[in-house]
């Protein structure tokens, strides 16, 4: 999944082959998940000599402790500074010099948490266990110093809010995607009352009682065209 992403995200990107071979961040990311996986059997030593061993090839360094989500890409990778704590959703996309690190005030859990489809611009910075929302957008050289919400769009230092994105504005398309699920439901419920009518009438020509009266089943075609 990780290929997949780089080769979708990133226009340089001319095949498979192109990211596997040549692309650093990929390579980095890879890396740390073998290093991760040591990290989880308790082979604490031998995770941190490959974390710094890739630290001195790529110029990345993600400790091994760091949990990464699926589909991830790090973009041209080097300076990027992932924390022992730090989480990436799913679908993340870092750029350059990115760091995700603690404020130094506090121990423990102390670094950031990325919901999915989060990107952050280059050499942007954000600091302390703080939560960035689904869809969130950090533009480049921002501090990131306080949660950002699902969504949004922040720059600055301190970064602000200066955009709204479609996680946002999707109350509308909440209220349609709801509509769409009840047309749905009523276009497999009709049928089947047809379908147990059709029954009920054959049952009654045969003198079968097992099943629900006809009325019952008409008043429940009734209130599902209501729907």
């Amino acid at each position: 999944l990780d290929l997949i992403a780089v080769h979708e995200r990133d226009p340089a990107c001319t095949g498979l082959s192109h990211a596997l071979l040549f692309f650093k961040g990929y390579q980095a990311l890879q890396a740390h998940r073998v290093g991760h996986w040591y990290w989880g059997q308790g082979r604490c030593m031998l995770a941190s000599a490959l974390q710094s061993r890739v630290s001195e090839v790529f110029a990345v360094d993600i400790h091994p402790a760091a949990r990464i989500g699926r589909g991830c890409m790090i973009d041209h990778a080097t300076g990027v500074v992932i924390g022992e704590t730090s989480v990436l959703g799913d679908g993340c996309t870092l750029l350059h010099g990115v760091t995700l690190g603690g404020t130094g005030k506090i121990a423990g859990d102390r670094h950031p948490k990325l919901g999915k489809n989060v990107v952050v611009g280059a050499m942007a910075v954000v600091l302390g266990n703080i939560h960035i929302g689904e869809g969130a957008k950090i533009a480049a050289c921002s501090v990131v110093v306080k949660a950002v919400p699902p969504g949004v769009t922040v720059a600055g230092c301190p970064a602000t809010i200066v955009g709204q994105g479609k996680l946002q504005t999707s109350k509308s398309a909440g209220k349609t995607e709801r509509r769409t699920n009840q047309e749905a439901l009523m276009a497999t419920l009709v049928p089947l009352c047809d379908n147990l009518v059709c029954v009920r009438e054959n049952c009654d020509v045969h003198g079968s009682g097992d099943v629900p009266s006809l009325q019952y089943l008409r008043r429940s075609k009734q209130l599902t065209s209501k729907l």
